[in-house]
């Protein structure tokens, strides 16, 4: 009597036969082409490295064919493996380029395998992994993601590392066949020369030295050839926002900007941007590490936010990219997962203080009251006022200051930052500034300026914290002062609410702090205490805690759980809190961004003035 399976009427074919015969399903084909494409890359390094452990009739064939083929496929098969293994991550992205390299790359590889190792298995196995990227071809469409000139310098600092260490391992496989005992410095000696196509120290018996130097020469050729092929390549410039753009994201901030506190932070200018097939809504973004990543909720009118929203998908299959949307409102979150099927997890809060209700009067505000009685009768003084209302004298010392205090080489922040300060297109900004004359002696090239804020325009009626720096020679206790300051100066500018920072996991922060917690969130929160030592976790939730405001939970979108830790990485990076850059050699200050004088005026306008 047969068993049926499923509502298999024939009730004789299992399923796991039913899905070998059908083949991989082909969303899995990249990934799975991009594991044997590693697999096949390690075995021809092997073929091309190790001496061969048998003897054929091909391989006396080979010995007398004119041109040394035994060496020649040596190189060849040691550069195929190198190459496909450089490819692998690019066939598990869908890229088109990697596939059309790795279609012409196996063939290759399995000739130099077949001439030299005579290796029958790693043949098939090269043109078993050939067979199954031409059949599946329409899976590798994705376009090349945004690249700069650097990754030329990178590849050559990583491949030259590579091959010397690479290189070691050819020198040193042939112990039988080693002239004499040469030490390691003569073996590395004889790897750099090899990598130049030089003869080195080191020599061999039985036509071994033609193999080595071949295979180093092969090495060395490949780290040139990459490097000049990154360098020369043509660029896909990064993220960049236009004039025209910008003029489109300003014009739907001013009918729907009072909606999230984070929309003026899509106007920087290192995003890029797509925007519905009505152009009532948008979505801007930047690539990091193949992250799509966008943040806060789209700009526009919530009606058309599935348009922007399904290109910004489409943008992101396009080129093979990892959609993730970082810091976005519940409803935000909730659109993004009806329209797209993605899942949301709380990221933390955004502290919100509305200003009819703050006041420094009461208990809980008896630190911050005593801290800014404090400051004051120490001399200092504050001026909170639009951007647009200081000279272009203050603002290029606000400028600078800024970009003195900053504390790191690199400057932080994206999905609450905006990175400019008095562009006069952000006129309705809100610049808090704290001054002191300074004793006898002691004259800063700042005047008395000793800290800034800058906050940012929240729809007509708010504003959002985009900056805080201060002299690290002035009180502590600036910062404190300064959101005083503009909470106090908010009536007059017409201010009714505004946003400070953002606290990562505040909720498990306050909750484990509780009595009764319970020892998962007790241990969760240890480990966020001790993780603040570098990411100010905890010191950023009790500074907010400070001005007693509500807490407006914020979001981030990811497709799957195991994207989580790269979406991480490339939040950081783009954040400023990892930098994979390579080092300087001589550090030099870049200069300033020229601002756009008239980025906020009609097209129109801005040619008669350009005229």
């Amino acid at each position: 009597m047969s068993a049926t399976v499923d509502g298999d009427k024939s009730g004789s074919v299992p399923d796991w036969v039913r899905r070998v015969l059908r083949g991989p399903r082909p969303e899995s084909v990249p990934s799975l082409v991009g594991t044997a494409c590693t697999l096949v890359g390690l075995i021809d390094i092997a073929a091309g490295v190790f001496p061969r452990f048998r003897h054929s009739r091909m391989h006396s064939l080979a010995e007398v064919l004119p041109g040394a083929t035994g060496p020649f496929a040596a190189a060849l098969s040691l550069c195929a493996g190198v190459l496909l293994l450089l490819l692998a991550h690019g066939l598990k992205r869908h890229k088109r380029r990697a596939w059309r390299a790795a279609v012409i790359l196996l063939p290759a590889g399995a000739a130099g395998q077949f001439v030299y190792r005579h290796s029958i298995i790693g043949v098939l196995v090269s043109l078993a992994l050939l067979t199954l990227l031409l059949r599946h071809r329409s899976e590798f469409a994705a376009l090349p993601d945004p690249r700069s000139r650097w990754k030329a310098l990178a590849n050559f600092v990583l491949m030259g590392a590579g091959s010397l260490g690479l290189g070691l391992v050819i020198v040193s496989a042939h112990p039988g066949k080693e002239v004499g005992s040469p030490s390691l410095t003569d073996r590395l000696e004889h790897v750099l020369y090899g990598l130049f196509g030089f003869e080195g120290p080191v020599d061999y018996s039985d036509g071994v030295s033609w193999t080595v130097g071949y295979s180093l020469g092969a090495l060395g050729l490949l780290t040139a050839v990459t490097t000049i092929y990154l360098a020369f390549r043509p660029e896909h410039p990064a993220a960049q926002l236009t004039e025209d753009d910008e003029q489109r994201l300003r014009d739907l901030l001013t009918r729907h900007g009072g909606r999230d506190s984070l929309g003026h932070f899509a106007l920087r200018r290192d995003k890029a941007v797509v925007f519905s097939p009505s152009g009532k809504a948008a979505v801007t973004y930047r690539v990091v590490s193949g992250v799509m990543l966008a943040s806060g909720d789209p700009i526009g009118d919530v009606e058309a936010w599935p348009g922007a929203i399904e290109r910004f998908m489409d943008e992101a299959k396009a080129h093979s990219w990892t959609p993730a949307v970082m810091g976005c409102s519940e409803t935000g979150g909730e659109v993004w997962t009806r329209e797209t099927g993605l899942d949301a997890l709380e990221l933390g809060d955004e502290a919100v203080v509305d200003v009819a209700d703050f006041s420094l009067t009461g208990r809980a505000m008896r630190n911050v009251r005593q801290m800014v009685k404090r400051i004051e009768r120490n001399g200092y003084e504050t001026r909170v006022r639009r951007a647009r209302d200081l000279s272009d004298e203050e603002l290029e010392q606000i400028r600078r200051a800024a970009a003195d205090w900053r504390g790191t080489d690199t400057e932080r922040g994206f999905s609450m930052a905006l990175g400019r300060i008095g562009d006069p297109a952000d006129g309705d900004a809100v610049i808090a500034t704290a001054h002191k004359q300074d004793d006898e002696g002691t004259a800063s090239p700042y005047g008395d300026l000793k800290a800034i804020i800058h906050f940012v325009p929240w729809g007509t009626d708010g504003m959002s914290l985009e900056l805080m720096r201060r002299d690290r020679s002035a009180d502590p206790g600036m910062n404190e002062l300064l959101i005083v300051a503009a909470l106090q100066a908010s009536p007059g500018l017409k201010i009714e609410r505004v946003s400070l920072n953002f606290a990562m996991f505040r909720s498990a922060l306050a909750r484990g702090e509780k009595i009764g917690a319970g020892p998962v969130l007790r241990m969760w929160r240890g480990l966020l205490v001790f993780l603040s030592r570098w990411f100010q976790i905890e010191s950023l939730y009790k500074f907010n805690a400070k001005f007693q405001p509500r807490w407006e939970p914020r979001f981030v979108v990811f497709r799957n759980t195991r994207d989580l830790p790269r979406i991480g990485f490339a939040a950081m990076q783009a954040e400023g809190f990892v930098n994979v850059a390579l080092p300087r050699l001589f550090p030099r200050r870049r200069p300033a961004r020229q601002p756009r004088p008239c980025a906020h005026l009609p097209k129109a306008e801005r040619e008669v003035r350009a005229a």
